[in-house]
């Protein structure tokens, strides 16, 4: 497995963070670090995220930066050109996933059904995002979905939150969990970057039984 896949694996959660403003960048990345959670996937949901991820690894050089939400090849050069040392898109495309691998980029894809992890499998992805998670039934859903499939592990998004996370860790096919509730839009605009520093803390404390 790639060496960052192995680091994204050993912090158990990823913030999964739509950025309003390229100016939140460098608190955002402190606040994170000071949580004991140093990695963001920026979703490309708003202007500000190419900037914002450039930012943030200027900011935090050894943090795990990546790019959320990518679509087109496109968005995937203008990401890796800021910085991204990820990319996680929310469906399927071949030509994207080709794009990063000829790149030697680590990509996940999404997928929710047996027919995209078939060719995820077959393209050689160590790990895919079951999106979204909690809508298409959740670890019950995901374990019946990923039992012909022996190697591949899986980043769950959408719906996760500190009330579920555990229970998804403790299967061991979990390479990590989304955390979108990491860093809302609400707190992000009012500048409480030290409820995310809190909120990165109880995660990683959630996180700590199941990454030793």
């Amino acid at each position: 497995m790639n060496e960052l896949l192995r680091r994204m694996g050993g912090l158990g959660v990823m913030p999964v963070i739509s950025l309003p403003r390229a100016g939140m960048a460098e608190p955002l990345a402190e606040a994170l670090a000071r949580g004991g959670l140093p990695a963001a996937e920026i979703g490309l949901r708003t202007e500000a995220a190419v900037e914002g991820i450039a930012r943030m690894r200027k900011a935090g050089p050894d943090m795990l930066v990546g790019a959320g939400t990518v679509l087109t090849l496109d968005q995937a050069q203008a990401c890796l050109d800021a910085g991204a040392r990820f990319i996680v898109a929310p469906g399927y495309d071949d030509a994207l996933v080709d794009f990063c691998l000829e790149r030697g980029v680590p990509v996940i894809p999404g997928i929710c059904t047996a027919s995209e992890l078939t060719r995820a499998v077959n393209k050689g992805l160590a790990a895919v995002k079951f999106f979204p998670a909690e809508a298409m039934g959740g670890l019950k859903t995901l374990k019946a979905l990923a039992g012909p499939f022996a190697d591949v592990l899986f980043m769950p998004t959408g719906g996760v939150n500190p009330g579920n996370m555990a229970d998804y860790l403790a299967w061991e096919r979990i390479l990590t969990v989304g955390g979108t509730w990491l860093a809302k839009k609400d707190v992000l605009e009012r500048g409480d970057f030290d409820e995310i520093a809190r909120l990165a803390r109880e995660a990683m404390d959630i996180v700590a039984p199941f990454r030793p």
